[in-house]
């Protein structure tokens, strides 16, 4: 829907107004925060189309009014395209991407801490990308009752699960070293889709160990079918002091199929969006995390629709833009080597 500039300018403060101090917007506050040459009769009509509009609404006839959904949706969606990134908040960030040895879901559990910590609001990580994580290296160790441990490195951190298989250390030795050496610097969906091609060429090479082989590609494509989420709710401060408005964000973090729902889609860019279950509401303000045009994850700041946006936003641009940065160093140093 288009709006004016003028109305635009108005919506934005009703919305700013209210975040700050829960007070309705009336047109005489609207006078005292812009520099618009109007009177305040003209502001009163402009609210009163907003309202009819749809992006606010009234509380009572003589009241002032506070924004709606739709009023929330479209200012964050233009406020949030000139975000500027900070770096005041999240200054361990860094030290948590960088942080090699860390298992991924370490990782995750932790950028989502940093973040909930930074912002007062809880946070949930949606890794639904694994497919698009480059390999590093295999490790594979016989385990005792007849188990392995298998060990993967990626350029976001280590996975690890277990097979039901009994080996010799030597086969799981032979093992990781023919997974490491043809699928180093490929990506793990890569490795899924072509692995049959590379065992009929060299079925003599792989004989000793295929099964092994084929338990570790088994583990990854059901790996790769689940989606790892991560929710982080300690520190969580007041819900703008409203127990009904910390109930609907609370119901919406207690349903992991909605939190799916909500985080995964294609998005490119730092955006909102209410999420709705029937009457109850809360907003979500997402990042994706995207390294070399590929989508691994998106983290997701759950609060009411009354919060601070732009602090959320800039602290979710932080860790995308070190992510991404990280990204690019990983592709910078395979292609030296």
């Amino acid at each position: 829907m288009e709006l004016s500039e003028r109305k635009i300018k108005i919506l934005n403060i009703a919305v700013e107004e209210f975040i700050k101090d829960a007070a309705p917007i009336t047109s005489g506050s609207v006078k005292d925060r812009t520099s618009l040459n109007v009177s305040t009769a003209t502001l009163r009509n402009e609210l009163n189309a907003l309202e009819a509009m749809g992006f606010l609404r009234q509380l009572h006839t003589s009241g002032g009014r506070i924004p709606t959904a739709q009023g929330y949706r479209f200012y964050v969606e233009n406020m949030l395209k000139d975000i500027k990134a900070t770096n005041k908040e999240l200054k361990n960030v860094r030290e948590i991407i960088e942080n090699r040895t860390q298992n991924l879901s370490e990782i995750v559990s932790s950028i989502a801490k940093v973040i909930s910590q930074a912002t007062n609001y809880p946070t949930v990580v949606l890794v639904n990308g694994i497919e698009n994580l480059i390999l590093q290296e295999f490790k594979i160790v016989p385990l005792l009752g007849e188990k392995c441990m298998v060990l993967i490195g990626t350029d976001y951190g280590y996975i690890n699960s277990t097979i039901d298989i009994a080996a010799s250390y030597q086969n799981c030795e032979d093992a990781s070293k023919y997974l490491t050496k043809y699928f180093k610097g490929e990506t793990m969906g890569f490795m899924i889709e072509n692995i049959e091609q590379f065992k009929k060429g060299m079925s003599g090479e792989i004989s000793a160990f295929q099964t092994i082989v084929d338990n570790v590609v088994i583990g990854l494509s059901k790996l790769n079918k689940r989606r790892l989420l991560n929710v982080q709710a300690q520190g969580v401060v007041d819900f703008v002091d409203n127990s009904e408005e910390a109930k609907k964000v609370l119901k919406t973090l207690n349903s992991e199929s909605k939190l799916i729902e909500v985080l995964d889609n294609d998005e490119k860019e730092i955006s909102a969006v209410v999420a709705e279950d029937g009457d109850d509401k809360c907003s979500v303000v997402k990042a994706p995390i995207v390294v070399g045009g590929n989508k691994i994850a998106s983290i997701g700041v759950f609060g009411p629709q009354k919060m601070d946006y732009m602090s959320i936003a800039s602290a979710l641009k932080v860790v995308v833009e070190q992510l991404g940065e990280r990204g690019q160093d990983e592709k910078k140093k395979r292609r030296k080597n």
